[in-house]
């Protein structure tokens, strides 16, 4: 008996697979539940679509070095197709709980996925369709900005840190914005990643004017200190190069976060008045 022919139906693509924020967390997780310096606190939670999500928060709090602890603030993932700060915070906060004295005289709060609906889909913009690192200091709805510009008043940083990737730049670069002795932490960050990577050394990067890898404006609404907070705490963006090996990126942002670190401290130390 011969069996009908059935016209073959043309192949479906396969929705892309969503990424874990708790398999990724797995390695802090672990090493927070024995550690007297990294604390996991998820307590800040959102709603999107029916689903609930927290908003990873990290605190390491380094060996006591002096009267007041400096607060720094370390953001990634605030766009979630770029991964790779995101990793860099991970693999840094792992050094850290290796060597704390990195981070003498400190409370980092580290928040590595500020997008966890666009981490998990992939996507630049949150599930609601709104890029995040726009949205900032202008009454915006979206709860993961709440949620962040109340951690942004509430500890009043001394440095706020942003990391990311750029498609488009073939190198290293950062943004500097703030207090003044900002400039004198952004050459070093950069000088840092550059054992790992090349700077961008072009006239302009991304739109902005730029000199030797450094842009002084930036786009409205992107993640940063509020407004009218005094005084002014530095502000610098980190931007890795998508092209290179994962590998490198990540190395890169961290060798660039530990110069910083470093240089703050001597600066509070040896130049109060810059």
């Amino acid at each position: 008996m011969q069996m009908p022919v059935i016209d073959s139906l043309p192949a479906r693509s396969a929705a892309p697979t969503r990424r874990s924020i708790a398999s990724l967390l797995a390695p802090l997780a672990e090493a927070a539940a024995g550690s007297s310096s990294l604390v996991a606190n998820h307590g800040a939670q959102f709603t999107n679509g029916g689903e609930s999500y927290d908003l990873p928060r990290y605190l390491f709090i380094g060996p006591r070095g002096g009267d007041d602890a400096i607060r720094i603030g370390i953001f990634a993932g605030i766009h979630g197709d770029e991964p790779e700060g995101v990793h860099a915070l991970i693999r840094f906060l792992s050094l850290l709980e290796r060597e704390p004295e990195l981070a003498t005289g400190y409370c980092l709060f580290v928040f590595p996925v500020c997008n966890p609906t666009g981490f998990e889909d992939r996507t630049r913009h949150a599930r609601s369709g709104k890029d995040l690192n726009r949205e900032f200091w202008n009454g915006s709805e979206e709860p993961e900005v709440k949620l962040l510009q109340s951690e942004l008043l509430a500890h009043s940083f001394h440095g706020v840190i942003s990391l990311h990737t750029d498609d488009s730049s073939h190198g290293f670069y950062g943004y500097a914005h703030g207090a003044t002795l900002t400039k004198h932490l952004i050459e070093p960050a950069l000088q840092a990643a550059e054992q790992f990577l090349p700077r961008n050394g072009d006239d302009t990067i991304d739109g902005f004017r730029a000199r030797n890898g450094i842009i002084r404006n930036s786009y409205p609404g992107v993640l940063s200190a509020p407004p009218k907070v005094r005084p002014r705490p530095f502000e610098i963006i980190l931007e890795t190069p998508q092209q290179p090996p994962n590998y490198l990126k990540e190395a890169a942002l961290v060798a660039a976060l530990r110069m910083i670190l470093a240089r703050y401290r001597e600066l509070m130390a040896y130049a109060p008045n810059l």
